[in-house]
């Protein structure tokens, strides 16, 4: 066999491994990219707009922060699909609760 036929035939088999249809599980990041971004609320909504258009939350979490003036207060509440977080009565974020799908995988837990 010569190089030439060995190159070819190498680059042939890389093609085929690369082009073969691969089957993998789904990622959190993958999950929560799907959320809805009409089905949560806009950042910069208040909190009663969120609350009109959501209805009360679930869970109105315990604020945290505002210990100094430059460190404002958040404030958390939870929804059955999200967690809606807001700065004083702003949404400043909104995060996708998880749902364990037996596909799935995440983080690694901590080792401590």
């Amino acid at each position: 066999m010569t190089i030439k036929t060995a190159v070819t035939s190498l680059s042939l088999l890389v093609l085929i491994a690369v082009a073969a249809p691969a089957s993998a599980d789904t990622l959190l990041i993958e999950r929560t990219a799907f959320l809805n971004q009409a089905a949560v609320p806009a950042r910069g909504a208040s909190m009663s707009e969120v609350e009109a258009r959501y209805g009360a939350p679930s869970q109105r979490l315990d604020p945290r922060g505002g210990q100094k003036r430059q460190w404002p207060t958040i404030n958390r509440w939870s929804y059955p699909q999200f967690t809606v977080y807001f700065e004083k009565d702003r949404v400043i974020d909104v995060v996708a609760n998880h749902q364990a799908v037996s596909t799935e995988i995440g983080p690694a837990p901590a080792i401590r």
